[in-house]
């Protein structure tokens, strides 16, 4: 796996989305591995909160079948969930396809952390390349909402865009959201500079400067000897 990458998924379909929307104080990780169906049992940790409540909301959400605490080495609660049905039952009434969806599931990459909230998830694991992130990214773009928080590279010792301003970030952030690098250009350099209320020729500096920053952080590292 070449990449590692956080992000966070909005889609109030997800599971246990309701149970941190009830248990709002509480703080959920799972603990699952992808697969087509998603029949099997679901591990949550209550990282902190009020193990109660969590139950209540266990007790009063549909996808929950049942649920038993089991003992791991540190002393916060932890669960295995069966749901009560899966992906296609779950998801179909929130996203566009769920067959896309199950092949993302079963998409080239390794889950290291997922946190609930209560309009979605946020993700960290392994991806293989850049075009399995864009294919999470342009499915759940288009049924919730996906915001990349952090990519870096494997052996890299910090997140990507490091040395960059927050304005710089901002207004990459902001170019690659509106469609200013597609191919063809959905935004052009005076879309994004009025979303960001400067003039376009400031805009046009921001880039260039943080893409400068970026090519000496990234490619000219890497073919360096």
């Amino acid at each position: 796996m070449g990449l590692l990458a956080e992000y966070e998924i909005t889609c109030e379909g997800l599971p246990f989305v309701e149970v941190a929307a009830i248990a709002s104080e509480s703080t959920l990780e799972l603990e699952f591995h992808p697969s087509e169906d998603w029949y099997a049992a679901f591990i949550v940790q209550v990282v902190d909160g009020d193990r109660e409540t969590v139950e209540r909301a266990f007790e009063s959400v549909p996808f929950v079948e049942e649920y038993v605490q089991v003992k791991r080495a540190d002393e916060t609660p932890w669960y295995r969930v069966r749901p009560a049905h899966g992906m296609e039952a779950q998801l179909g009434g929130y996203v566009d396809d769920v067959s896309e969806l199950q092949a993302l599931a079963a998409a080239d990459m390794d889950l290291e952390r997922i946190r609930v909230t209560p309009k979605g998830w946020i993700q960290s694991g392994w991806f293989a390349d850049r075009e399995t992130i864009e294919e999470f990214r342009s499915f759940w773009g288009r049924n919730g909402g996906f915001t990349l928080r952090r990519l870096t590279p494997a052996g890299g010792s910090g997140p990507a865009g490091k040395g960059l301003t927050d304005c710089q970030r901002e207004a990459l952030v902001t170019a690659h959201e509106m469609g200013y690098f597609d191919i063809p250009r959905r935004a052009s350099l005076e879309d994004v500079a009025g979303e960001l209320d400067i003039s376009a020729s400031s805009l046009s500096e921001r880039l260039r400067r943080a893409q400068s920053t970026l090519v000496e952080a990234t490619v000219t590292t890497t073919i360096r000897p």
